[in-house]
């Protein structure tokens, strides 16, 4: 077996604790120690089961509540060791073999061991769990009949001794990594699981930062610092206090007063002129990007999509910027599948101008000189069907009449996967990745596994040289090679922007209010992976 790391960097974390702590930038403050600080949602968080919770707002809370394996480091995609201290992978891509941190203990105080984590990923797979992240597994020896419920657990999982996990797979999967840094993977412990039964995602148990002490249903949840936990000096808040039941105005107004720290559903978008043009206020809010991509799909199996030149006619007859503007300028111009902050993204990558006379001459070029009327399927919220009345303008300036159907999302999700919609706006129901990695963002909408009926593929796009490059990115498993693996993802949606089966539109960006008396890196208010904020490493400095 060979011994892989990821980078330099990582090699570096992995001789102790205290190089897992978040680095202090030269001339920044240090970290403060104690605090407590207060975030609002409007709705009231559903559960803190890992192998359950799949929503946005509880994404952050679980993982200050849990740990995996792998993790991330904070603020960015880049990966790094978790629970484990180390891995080895063998030489074929298809054997991991974790070692375990020792003195990692859970919040009940007994120490962490391999049959934990054993436990853990055969509970998520398992069908009585009904973990929507049990597909996430699918890679690991045994998983079909374990997910079925003919087989008890993953024949693929196992603990060798108390500090040493082994995981086979069926195939070399360069996502695996990702996936033990995903919240379906995190541990939990099997007695606290059984002792709370149904109730365990609202008595949580687990390794990190931070452990629930409240929960008042429609009120509050109150998180405490972990004095035990297992990387030095992190947390820096002594708690985090999440208010519930708050109105995204109003919770700007308390923020806007200072009696809060951050409003966890952002800045509402009526008051997000007014804010930004407030330099008070502006320049407490912090941008980055999100792992997203809106984008119109165009069905490549019935005319007149099915011809090239009328897609790509479609890429460049759409003005992205003034789209955005119907956002209020919250995201930035999108130039390929890939947003800009996803691992793979292709920096020098122009996409297709904004050139409505050229447009006009490939519709030509195609047969439709006269143009040609279709429909456009749109999520009926706001601001969905005005970002669909401005695409529809810009398709009839070069002479496609588009009737814009606008539904409710079920149903235009429904018209998508059965083929039915000609062209579909996914704004609402765009993809926003699982994880910082390109092939989750090929897969299930671009590949051809997911061009089928009920699929999330709405173009039926299939092309089966792409799956094979595709598969080939992924069968990269040497994190040494991790530049090698990107410049192969970087071809496949280079030639996915060549077929245009998509127009991407924009990307959109996350903008996060804090509160002055609010510390720590920007990144950590905007951390791609912890949304919206990384709750370990913000401090308060006053």
């Amino acid at each position: 077996m060979k011994k892989l790391f990821l980078s330099t960097a990582l090699a570096t974390a992995l001789t102790g604790l205290v190089a897992l702590q978040a680095a202090v930038p030269v001339n920044a403050q240090e970290p403060k120690q104690g605090g407590n600080m207060i975030v609002t949602y409007k709705d009231d968080v559903a559960t803190l089961d890992p192998a359950v919770g799949y929503d946005w707002q509880n994404w952050s809370m679980i993982k200050s509540v849990f740990d995996g394996l792998m993790d991330y480091k904070p603020g960015t995609t880049e990966l790094r060791p978790g629970l484990a201290e180390k891995y080895d992978i063998s030489e074929d891509g298809k054997t991991y073999t974790f070692t375990l941190r020792k003195g990692v203990k859970f919040h009940n105080g007994r120490e962490l061991t391999a049959d934990d984590v054993v436990y853990s990923l055969n509970r998520v797979v398992n069908p009585a769990t009904q973990s929507p992240g049990q597909g996430f597994f699918s890679m690991i020896e045994g998983y079909e009949d374990a997910a079925a419920g003919k087989a008890a657990a993953l024949s693929g999982v196992s603990a060798t001794d108390a500090n040493t996990v082994v995981i086979k797979l069926a195939r070399p999967d360069a996502t695996f990594l990702h996936i033990m840094a995903l919240n379906f993977s995190f541990i939990v412990p099997k007695e606290a699981v059984e002792a709370a039964g149904a109730d365990f995602g609202k008595k949580p148990v687990g390794t990190g930062a931070f452990k629930l002490t409240e929960w008042t249903l429609g009120q509050r949840l109150v998180f405490e610092k972990n004095a035990d936990y297992w990387i030095a000096g992190v947390p820096y808040l002594d708690s985090f206090t999440v208010e519930v039941g708050q109105e995204p105005v109003v919770a700007l107004l308390r923020a806007q007063k200072g009696e809060i720290d951050i409003p966890g559903d952002g800045i509402p978008p009526a008051k997000f002129v007014e804010v930004m043009k407030d330099p008070e206020q502006a320049k407490n809010v912090v941008e980055g990007g999100q792992l997203h991509t809106g984008y119109i799909t165009m069905n490549v199996t019935k005319a007149p999509f099915d011809k090239v030149e009328v897609r790509r006619a479609v890429n460049i007859a759409i003005n992205k910027d003034r789209i955005i503007q119907v956002i209020n300028g919250r995201a930035v111009p999108a130039t390929q599948p890939l947003p800009p902050s996803m691992p793979g993204y292709t920096k020098d990558y122009k996409g297709y101008a904004y050139d409505q006379e050229a447009a006009k001459k490939l519709l030509a070029d195609a047969g439709y000189a006269d143009g040609f009327e279709t429909e456009l399927y749109v999520m009926n919220t706001d601001p969905n069907p005005r970002i669909a009345q401005a695409i529809q303008q810009d398709l009839k300036a070069i002479g496609i009449k588009a009737g814009i159907k606008s539904l409710a999302q079920a149903n235009v999700i429904e018209a998508g996967g059965a083929g039915n919609a000609p062209m579909v706006w996914s704004g609402g129901m765009a993809w926003i990745a699982d994880f910082p990695d390109p092939a989750n963002f090929y897969g299930p909408i671009l590949g051809c596994g997911g061009a089928v009926e009920g699929g999330w593929n709405w173009s039926k796009y299939c092309n089966e040289d792409l799956d094979k490059k595709a598969a080939e990115a992924d069968s990269i498993v040497d994190p040494a090679k991790a530049d090698e693996r990107l410049a192969k993802w970087s071809e496949v949606y280079t030639k996915v922007m060549e077929d245009a089966p998509w127009a991407p539109v924009f990307n959109e960006q996350r903008f996060t209010l804090k509160s002055a008396r609010m510390g720590g890196e920007d990144s950590l208010y905007v951390d791609p992976v912890s949304i919206p904020v990384n709750y370990d490493y913000v401090y308060i400095k006053e």
